[in-house]
């Protein structure tokens, strides 16, 4: 079937149908198109563990520090 008239018959539904006929091409677009290989498939856990790292840390330089070592009642032996 050709694009312009499957986008013509398409028009003549409902939007309803219309949103079956989307969600339709979704799960036909899923189940049989092509997969593609995520970026993260060749990591080793280390790279993944320090990207991690670096994303929980992002801007922690910018916060205002609370507390000094005069706060510190305990010191780790």
């Amino acid at each position: 079937m050709q694009l312009e008239k499957l986008i013509h018959v398409v028009s003549r539904l409902s939007p309803a149908r219309q949103q079956e006929v989307m969600d339709f091409a979704a799960f036909l677009e899923h189940r049989y198109g092509e997969k593609k290989q995520t970026a993260l498939a060749g990591w080793t856990d280390h790279e993944f563990q320090s990207m991690s790292v670096e994303q929980a840390m992002r801007g922690i330089e910018d916060e205002p520090e609370l507390y000094s070592e005069t706060d510190v009642q305990e010191h780790w032996r």
